[in-house]
């Protein structure tokens, strides 16, 4: 399990993101159309798992703005942002800051945070995503993970990017 904080208080996840060299766990996540998304859906690309508790909150809703950015100037890479949010307030959220460079998926009908141990398991927000980056290669091995230690600190997007 690892431990994080939020503003300081100590809370604890499922246990720690996959390892560097593993493959990716398959997952089942929801678009924002309610058709579902797998990782073999994003076969012989480059991914980057931009995962956060909430869009309705300031550094969620940054770390979404920058991977839209940023991100997708890499060649043969999507970035996906997961969330327990609702898929509606994915494509709300998308809708009105005009993002349209990621794919954004709720995690709301399946084990994606079980599966990849970053499901908030004490505190205030038991049962959302902890905020995390991991990378994926073409071949759905990691190459990149941070588990951002306090979920009010945005991750090192530098490192993310550089991993690709």
């Amino acid at each position: 399990m690892a431990k994080i904080t939020l503003k300081g208080n100590p809370i604890n996840t499922a246990g720690n993101l996959p390892s560097v060299g593993a493959a990716a766990p398959a997952f089942k996540l929801v678009k924002t159309d309610l058709s579902e998304a797998t990782l073999a859906s994003y076969a012989g690309k480059k991914k980057v798992l931009n995962i956060f508790p909430s869009l309705d909150t300031p550094v969620c809703a940054t770390s979404v703005r920058r991977f839209n950015q940023d991100a997708v100037k890499a060649p043969n890479t999507v970035v996906l942002n997961i969330s327990a949010d609702l898929p509606f307030a994915h494509k709300r959220f998308c809708a009105a800051e005009g993002i349209n460079n990621v794919e954004n998926l709720s995690t709301f009908r399946g084990s994606f945070a079980d599966d990849y141990k970053v499901k908030i398991t004490d505190g205030a927000l038991a049962g959302l995503c902890s905020r995390a980056v991991i990378v994926l290669d073409e071949h759905d091995k990691v190459k990149y993970t941070e588990q951002v230690p306090e979920i009010a600190q945005e991750p090192n997007y530098e490192a993310a990017l550089k991993a690709l």
